[in-house]
This record gives structure tokens, sequence and C-alpha cells, in this order.
């Protein structure tokens, strides 16, 4: 099981029991009376006082004890002098695992630009700040997975590689074993990809709605989370290239059904990273009212725990479209031309509409329903009206769009006519519109970016801090 780390150390009752200690040095401080080290591991945000005597060590060990550098320590465990923390260990031996020499070590201990720290990618989750991210995403993903397990989901587990583009965008990275110095042509010219390793185009997966739905009609409630990718080349704060996607899909449940379990689920697991990380999102939030005092008092954001416990506690508004179309029409904003993008009924939403009605005029997460069939996808179910689609998308302060899903379309002839009306080749997606022949249902699903959960809850402003590695336009570094 090795050592106790110092998570359990930092809650242990102090009677002078021998421990053991393994860790990355914070900070050292030396004085008449003492060593101080603060060594951390990784378990939590705070570190652990390890006190050693003057002259107990030599000059030249207490010298590689730096920044950076990694140490067992051995020693007892007894109540701390000081304050801050309840227990300190008096330090009787220290090993050194590695050390990490303090003039080009780049980790010093001051405060570090999140750019910077997307240069370091592979150093970046021993700082406080990524530490604490990185602990609240694992939290949020254990707590997706406990939370369809409780509601008699099963996990499927969808495609990485795949012939089809489940959203229709395009924006696919290829797959191919093809040499693309030598790409065999056919008669025609074209690259012949009958001589590709499956024998046909492959990309990397945009979605694994298509396939879960396939599951939904065997096992009635299924989801997926998983990797998906975008080759869109979009440098925004927004976007990533390579992203984790959360995508239910319920047979025999219809638009209402599937508003009621977004809300339900989103709810859920913010309510248990609120639990279970309240040290990690203390320290976030006292990092984001640092960040905000330079801001102007109107583009502060509420401090990050009242914005949790407020979408938590707070029924999300429904409202149509058409009626969000009207309230932006109205709108202050819209009528002294504020809006950068103009609004109007048949309009893709944009973020500042979207965080318009969130944030100004509901003040609270709002479910957008039937949009145009025009700028939704394919696979929607029409209204009745033949206009919209029974599509929904779930807004959130600062972000906009945090959640999209719909009914999908269980009528044949209907999802055929779609598919031709879009330009897609229906023998591309046979297997998919088979599953309206035999035993059709209605069913619905929806479509969670992972990262823009976790954005949400440790209210940090750029994607690409949020996931360990990012992959963003011209950066696959690490």
């Amino acid at each position: 099981m090795g050592p106790l780390q110092i998570k359990e150390l930092l809650q242990t009752a102090p009677e002078g029991q021998g421990v053991t200690l393994k860790g990355w040095v914070r900070t050292k401080r030396e004085s008449k009376n003492a060593i101080f080290i603060a060594l951390n591991d990784g378990s939590t945000i705070h570190n652990i006082q390890a006190v050693a005597a003057p002259g107990q060590f030599s000059a030249e060990l207490v010298q590689q004890v730096t920044t950076g550098s990694c140490l067992k320590i051995t020693g007892s465990l007894i109540a701390s002098q000081g304050s801050g923390q309840a227990v300190e260990v008096k330090v009787e031996d220290i090993h050194i695992y590695g050390t990490a020499d303090p003039d080009v070590f780049p980790l010093q201990p001051k405060r570090h630009s999140l750019e910077f720290l997307r240069e370091i990618a592979h150093l970046r989750p021993r700082t406080n700040t990524f530490g604490a991210i990185l602990r609240i995403r694992h939290a949020l993903a254990f707590a997706v997975h406990q939370y369809f397990n409780d509601k008699g989901f099963f996990y499927l587990h969808t495609p990485i590689i795949t012939a089809s583009d489940a959203e229709g965008a395009g924006e696919m990275f290829r797959v191919t074993t093809l040499d693309l110095d030598k790409l065999p042509r056919n008669e025609e010219g074209q690259i012949n990809y009958k001589e590709d390793f499956f024998g046909r185009e492959a990309n990397l997966t945009v979605s694994g709605q298509l396939e879960g739905e396939l599951g939904a009609m065997a096992l009635s409630k299924i989801y997926t989370f998983g990797p998906t990718f975008r080759a869109e080349n979009s440098n925004t704060t927004r976007h990533l290239a390579e992203f984790w996607m959360i995508e239910p899909e319920m047979a025999f449940f219809e638009l209402k059904d599937n508003m009621d379990l977004a809300e339900d689920f989103v709810k859920t697991v913010i309510g248990y990273a609120l639990e279970n990380c309240k040290d990690d999102l203390h320290f976030l939030q006292n990092r984001l009212a640092e960040e905000d005092k330079n801001k102007p008092q109107n583009e502060r954001s509420l401090p990050l725990l009242e914005k949790l416990s407020f979408v938590v506690d707070n029924p999300f508004e429904r409202i149509t479209y058409t009626e969000a179309i009207d309230i932006l029409l109205k709108s202050k904003p819209h009528k002294e031309k504020k809006f950068q993008y103009p609004v109007g009924w048949g309009i893709d939403l944009s973020s500042e509409h979207e965080r318009y009605l969130v944030e100004k005029h509901f003040k609270k997460p709002v479910i957008l329903t039937n949009y145009p069939r025009e700028i939704k996808s394919f696979y929607m179910k029409l209204d009745e009206d033949g206009k919209t689609v029974r599509a929904m998308d779930v807004l959130f302060p600062g972000i906009g769009e945090i959640i999209g899903g719909s009914q999908r379309e269980e009528d044949y002839e209907k999802l055929l006519g779609r598919v031709h009306e879009v330009g897609i080749d229906p023998e591309n997606l046979w297997w998919y519109l088979e599953t309206r022949k035999f035993g059709t249902a209605p069913h619905s699903g929806f479509g969670l970016g992972f990262e823009r959960l976790v954005l949400f809850v440790t209210g940090m402003s750029n994607i690409r801090d949020v996931i360990p590695f990012p992959r963003y336009p011209k950066s696959a570094e690490f």
C-alpha cells in the first residue's frame, strides 16, 4: 500500500509516532533555530512541514534540498508549533531521490503566468493551481460514473476510429496507414482508400452518439464517456482538438425526460465536487478573487463556491428558442446595438446571446428548446410545425452552452428525408437508419463536453488549463 500520504498524515493525531514522508519540496526556509521544509505529494493542496535542527545534516545535503527536489523523510509526527496546521514532522533522516537545480528548474516559489505554464505542461501539475484542477477533474469523472451507475445506465465503449461523421461537420482527423509520399490512386486519379487499412476512409470520432443510440435500442439506458476529436482550426479559450465527451442515450425518453435528466445530472455532479473538493475549491476561489481585483466591478465574477451552489440550488429556467429570440429582441443591448451579432428568428445563438439570457435576464441556468430545424443536426425529431426540432441546450453563466441534446427522430421516412436534405449519403449510415426499421422507439440523449464542465467548476477561463496536455492548432508537444 505504500507510505501514508500527506493528506492522511495531516488528519492524523500527533503522538510522536514514527512516519515516512515522500514528496516534492515546495519551499525550504532556514533560520537560526531550525530548517523548515514544506513537502507536497499531490494528495492534497496542503503541504506538510518537516522541521530539522540546524547542523543535524551536512551542508552539502541541505544545499540539495531545493524547490522541486524529491525527498523521503523519516521522523516523528508531532503537534505543530506554528499556526496553519495541526501537525508537523520532526525530521530524523532525509534521503534525496532526485535534485532540482534552482538555476534551471522553471517552477520557483513565485507566481507564474498560465501562458508560461502551458509551455511546461510536463511540470505544471506540480503547481498548486494545476494540482487542484486535476484533483477536481478526477472527482468530477468519478461522480459521472457513479451517477449513471446509480441510475441504472450501462457504460458503453463506442469506437474511437469511425467511418461516419456524427455531426456532419466534416472537420475530422484522418486515420490512415497509406504512405503519404506514394498515395495509391484509382483510374479517376483519386486516392484509392480500398488499399488503406480499413479498405475505406476512416477518421477519429467526433461523437459517440450514433453508436450510443444503437446501444440504447437494446439496453434502454447507456452512456459513453470517452475522447472525441475535432479538426477545426479554432484558437479560442473554449475549443480543443481533443476533448472528452459524456453522452447518455435513453430509449423511451422524450424531450422533457431528457431535460429532467440533464438538469439532475449536472446538479448532482457539481454537488459531488462541492462536497468532496472543498480545499481545492477554496484555493481556486481565492485565486479567482485575486485576479478579479484588477478588473472593473461589472466584469468581476461571483465567488466560485457561490456560483456553484447557485447552480445546484436553483431550478433551471426552461424556455423555447422562439421565446428566447423575443426576449433578446426586446433587450436593452439589442436596442442599443451593443450585441456584436444580429438577433432574429433563425439565427444560431452566439455566446453573448446565451450569456445575456442566463446572466442578465433570468439570472440562473436556462434550458432552451425547440430550435429551427435548419440550424440543428439531421437526427433531431421534427416538431409538429415542421419548422422546429425537439432540441435542448443547457446554458450556464460564464460559458454559455454546456449541454446540447435532443429527442432523436425515430421515424424511418422522416429521418431518411433529413439525411437527403443535408446531403449525407444514406449508404454511409445504413446501419443507423436500419434501427428505425426494426423495433423503432422514441429515444433521446445529450452531450456534455467534460472540459466545459471542469472549466465551470474550477472557475478557470481557458479550456487549455483544465486538461493535463491540451491539443490545439500547432500544439501537440507533450
